[in-house]
């Protein structure tokens, strides 16, 4: 069979491999800097195998792709030292009614003077991103008026009640760089790149099924979350299993002595005995036990889960012992007799190992087959009903029998007490259990509230996500529409003479955006004389670039809509003259390697920043505040905020880089040689290149996908 790789799968409509993969497939394509480079296509139907396995037990925990963040504390702290040697109005400019703070092309070759580098071919979007938040905390943020430093940590005065806000950061790397200027610790973590829960990856399928065993139980969050309504098949062979009351004993250490002498029992006259235990340590016990007893067994746990094929294969054979966690051959038939010989498959075959294992077979049969033994009560029903379900497969026959004492988990919570005095009342000794189907009926009771808890804890986690859910479709769908080329081949098809790329159109529209932005800021009142000429020129300038003669003609203009349309007309002639200097498909790289890199790089810190959100709304529940109506409503306001940034970011950036054919930053063009470098035309630096350590980000601008400058050693160093 020919060997195809994921991507080819995918366009055949194969599915195959773990449902983590999946999941992971689907976040390293929206982290893609080509649409080539996805392997997923549309999801349009999945049919999941041990559904309540991975669509419950596994949910619990969200896929995460993260990454170390080895270079951020050092490079806050590196421009926090470099701040102060800055002035106001020649290497920045101050708008403190917008609380704004912009670096002017002066500033910049200062910075990159004193670093001996060049701020975007080094660290492209990033590092200018960094330095532009250590500006923010150094020249608009105030120690003891926005915030206090305390045991070593920043903390955050709110603006409106004065009181500290434990707990919560600022966004978008700035309480890193406040932390770094008043020389606290800076708080270095794994940046999380993407991340997703199970439940709303296999939400996206427009159809989703799935079969297990043990989906009843949990019926009702099938429904709820998942929107899929279970079905009974019955089986192919009428079930003939025995399913024994539980045997509840007063002490953990008389169950287990019940337990050895039940397995000692079926192992004589020859009975094989499959033991369930709930983990590697009880596992471990037993084992103990047995080998003291000097009974022969096999071990299965997560410790040597290599040969679990091997063990689950000769489980059902005459007289063995087999203990295991739940792992135990989950969906697997435990043959009565042992793994049948090869021979057997072939027609006709009379050989005497087939005579042999068949009287095996039947005699296993006639003890009774596999009886199951489960030495505790799961808190879910289903682990339970899976560890009984290794018995009476197939129409065979087959026992199954709980042992669970006082001193059990499930007991001492749920019901322990009532017992207990039951058995005190008849003063029964630690090896004389209760046998009666009300007690297993309470057991189970219990199970179903502790299910029902667990559900409620899941939903309340997904109601969470479900927020960000949202904000994940938005920009994932926004990366979509920058991959995707063949949206502008359609706009050109059906559009007139005055076709124009959609990524410069769009690009085209920020700008035009921020600048009504900015001119009504700065233009509110209704008398031209009162209007801010001056801080209009200097953020335009810092925008796109103004001479002085084009500074002078702004204040010629008394009508916002006169300012507004020159500015925007100014701005697209910068933006034609970058584009007839790269040359139309070079910008249209540019445009897309700089929206990326700026989405990825503002979506990883909102990741963050929510994540500390959601920490610190907790909190709210005292003041008689829904927590989540509060993560909702401020994560929302965050989301906007973030969008605002991106697009500001954008702008600034798309006038401000510069392309070579020389650095290995490549951009994913068909010419294959046009490379985002610095603010300035690149100037190669033989001796910064010899000077650099192997630990510092490598000279020629190479970096990872997520923005990240790749270290010397990684890279020329090599």
């Amino acid at each position: 069979m020919k060997e195809v790789s994921r991507q080819e799968a995918y366009a055949a409509d194969i599915t195959y491999g773990t449902n983590n993969e999946f999941g992971f497939d689907y976040l390293r394509d929206n982290m893609v800097a080509h649409f080539s480079q996805m392997v997923q296509g549309k999801h349009c139907y999945a049919i999941v195998d041990e559904c309540d396995s991975i669509l419950i037990d596994e949910a619990r925990t969200p896929l995460i792709i993260s990454a170390p963040d080895a270079e951020s504390t050092k490079l806050y702290e590196t421009f926090s030292k470099i701040i102060p040697r800055l002035s106001e109005n020649v290497d920045y400019n101050i708008d403190e009614k917008m609380r704004a703070v912009t670096l002017t092309d002066e500033g910049i070759e200062k910075v990159e003077k004193i670093l001996g580098l060049d701020i975007y071919k080094e660290g492209g979007a990033r590092y200018a991103h960094q330095l532009e938040q250590a500006l923010r905390a150094n020249v608009l943020f105030r120690k003891d008026k926005d915030y206090v430093v305390k045991n070593d940590e920043i903390i955050i005065v709110d603006d409106f009640t004065g009181r500290l806000m434990f707990g919560r950061r600022y966004s978008g790397g700035l309480h890193q760089a406040i932390e770094a200027k008043e020389g606290v610790r800076v708080q270095q973590e794994s940046r999380t790149l993407a991340t997703i829960t199970f439940q709303n990856y296999f939400r996206m399928y427009k159809k989703l099924a799935g079969m297990t065993g043990t989906a009843l139980t949990n019926a009702e969050e099938f429904s709820k979350v998942y929107k899929l309504e279970v079905a009974i098949i019955p089986t192919n062979k009428t079930m003939i299993r025995r399913d024994l009351p539980d045997r509840i004993y007063r002490t953990e250490r008389g169950k287990f002595s019940a337990v050895i002498s039940e397995i000692k029992e079926r192992n004589k006259k020859g009975q094989p005995v499959l033991v369930g235990t709930v983990s590697i340590e009880k596992n471990e016990l037993l084992s103990a036990l047995l080998q003291k007893e000097g009974i022969e067994h096999n071990v299965l746990n997560a410790k040597n889960h290599e040969k679990e094929a091997q063990i689950i294969a000769e489980a059902g054979k005459k007289g063995a012992v087999t203990v295991a966690t739940n792992m135990a051959g989950r969906g697997v038939d435990i043959i009565l007799g042992g793994k049948p010989p090869a021979e057997l498959k072939t027609q006709n075959s009379k050989l005497k190992t087939d005579v042999i294992w068949q009287k095996e077979h039947d005699e296993v049969i006639s003890l009774g087959g596999l009886c199951v033994i489960g030495t505790e009560r799961h808190e879910a029903r289903r682990i339970d009903n899976q560890l009984r379900g290794r018995a009476g497969r197939q129409g065979d026959p087959g026992e199954t029998q709980f042992f669970v004492s006082l001193e059990d988990d499930l007991m001492r919570v749920f019901g322990g007490d009532r017992i207990k005095r039951m058995m005190e009342m008849f003063n029964l000794p630690e090896d004389q259990p209760i046998e009666n189907k009300m007690v297993s009926r309470a057991l189970e009771a219990a199970q179903a509230k502790i299910e029902g808890f667990n559900f409620d804890i899941r939903k309340h986690v997904l109601e969470y996500d479900d927020v960000m859910n949202k904000q994940r479709e938005r920009v994932y769908r926004m990366r979509r529409e920058i991959l995707d080329r063949n949206s502008e081949r359609e706009f050109a098809l059906s559009g007139g003479a005055d076709f124009r790329p959609l990524l410069q159109e769009q690009i085209l529209e920020m700008i035009r955006k921020e600048i009504k932005k900015f001119v009504e800021f700065h233009a509110q009142d209704n008398y031209a004389d009162n209007w801010n000429y001056k801080e209009i020129g200097e953020i335009a300038n810092a925008m796109f670039g103004l001479s002085e003669e084009e500074k002078n003609e702004l204040e010629k203009f008394d009508g916002k809509e006169k300012l507004i349309g020159y500015l925007e007309k100014l701005a697209e002639e910068k933006y034609k003259e970058r584009e007839n200097k790269f040359g139309a498909e070079n910008m249209r790289e540019i445009e897309k390697a700089v929206m990326l890199r700026v989405i990825d790089m503002f979506w990883m810190e909102h990741l963050e920043n929510m994540e500390h959100l959601r920490d610190s709304v907790r909190l709210r529940a005292y003041g008689q505040r829904d927590p989540l109506v509060e993560y909702k409503n401020e994560g929302h306001r965050m989301f906007r905020q973030l969008l605002s940034d991106i697009n500001v970011q954008i702008v600034n950036m798309v006038f401000k880089v510069e392309i070579n054919s020389t650095t290995a930053n490549r951009l994913p063009t068909s010419a294959g040689a046009t490379t985002l470098v610095g603010s300035k035309a690149a100037q190669k630096n033989e001796s910064l290149k010899k000077q650099v350590g192997r630990n510092e980000p490598c000279p020629c601008g190479a970096a990872h996908s997520d923005g990240r400058p790749k270290k010397y050693k990684h890279c020329c160093g090599k």
